[in-house]
């Protein structure tokens, strides 16, 4: 599988990757230049800060986090310990995409088919014809169920469901997403149509951090991990404002939606507002 891993690589790298519009900034819409007249015991602001796969021993707080400590994570120790720390929850779902689903819904994603995370074709495949030296078992393709398969960018969170988006913009709230979607990048997918009055969101699933040849990152490759080789090989350097084109982030993409989110949360001081705010970090690639 070597040789043919290596071709379906290169054809991710030159066949898929697109190079996208440069940067620009971002146009908020502003609340009222007065608070709103409303009771804010009974209309709180809410942002929903989602990290990717960050493990509950990831966190200092919960078991001496990475490598013994060594990447802290105080910020995050301290809204539990000042906060609330639920300790007996468990996610909807054991998979990227399906638990996303199941946080925007409330409901267990099977129950509405999206029990499994999108992937393109490619991917797949890639997946399902690698072999790793050593291994016992091997993932079995079927290359005659390939015409069974949806479009990758709709493998969307259905229409019908009622997000969490749709159900605060219903009680008065303006509501805002940044950062990762997954769950459908067809436009009658992608959030804004999923109740968000505003959307700053990357294409299909994620993004590099920064561009591989930029003088300021240092890459880390896990040559061992398909899911890593694919995405260095696409190397999506793309966001998009609502339903505008793709264009390149300004900065390292952590520290680009944190900038983005502290300007939204300004332009929306003065109503009750509601924030999706989902990081890429600490998935892959790094």
């Amino acid at each position: 599988m070597g040789g043919k891993l290596e071709a379906l690589l290169l054809f991710v790298k030159y066949g898929m990757h697109k190079e996208h519009a440069p940067t620009q900034d971002i146009s908020w819409i502003q609340g009222p230049g007065k608070p709103v007249a409303t009771d804010r015991k009974k209309r709180p602001n809410v942002i929903l800060i989602v990290a990717d796969d960050l493990g509950y021993n990831d966190i200092t707080l919960n078991g001496g986090g990475v490598a013994h400590g060594a990447v802290p994570t105080p910020n995050i120790n301290r809204l539990a310990q000042e906060g609330v720390n639920f300790q007996t929850s468990y996610s909807g779902n054991p998979t990227c995409a399906p638990s996303r689903a199941a946080m925007m819904t409330g409901r267990y994603p099977t129950r509405f088919g999206f029990e499994f995370t999108p992937t393109p074709k490619l991917f797949m495949k890639m997946l399902g014809e690698y072999k790793p030296a050593g291994d016992i078992r091997f993932p079995i393709y079927h290359p005659d169920r390939e015409s069974d398969v949806i479009a990758y960018e709709d493998m969307g969170l259905p229409a019908s469901e009622m997000s969490l988006a749709k159900v605060m913009k219903g009680e008065g709230y303006h509501t805002l997403h940044i950062g990762k979607w997954h769950l459908g990048d067809s436009p009658q997918f992608r959030s804004y149509s999923h109740g968000f009055d505003e959307a700053l969101s990357f294409m299909h699933r994620a993004s590099m951090y920064l561009p591989e040849n930029d003088p300021n990152v240092v890459n880390a490759k896990q040559d061992y991990d398909m899911i890593d080789r694919f995405q260095w090989a696409a190397h999506s350097w793309g966001i998009r404002f609502n339903d505008g084109k793709v264009f390149k982030p300004k900065n390292y993409v952590t520290d680009y939606l944190a900038d983005e989110a502290v300007k939204a949360i300004a332009a929306n001081k003065n109503q009750p507002f509601f924030m999706y705010l989902a990081y890429t970090a600490p998935h892959t690639p790094p």
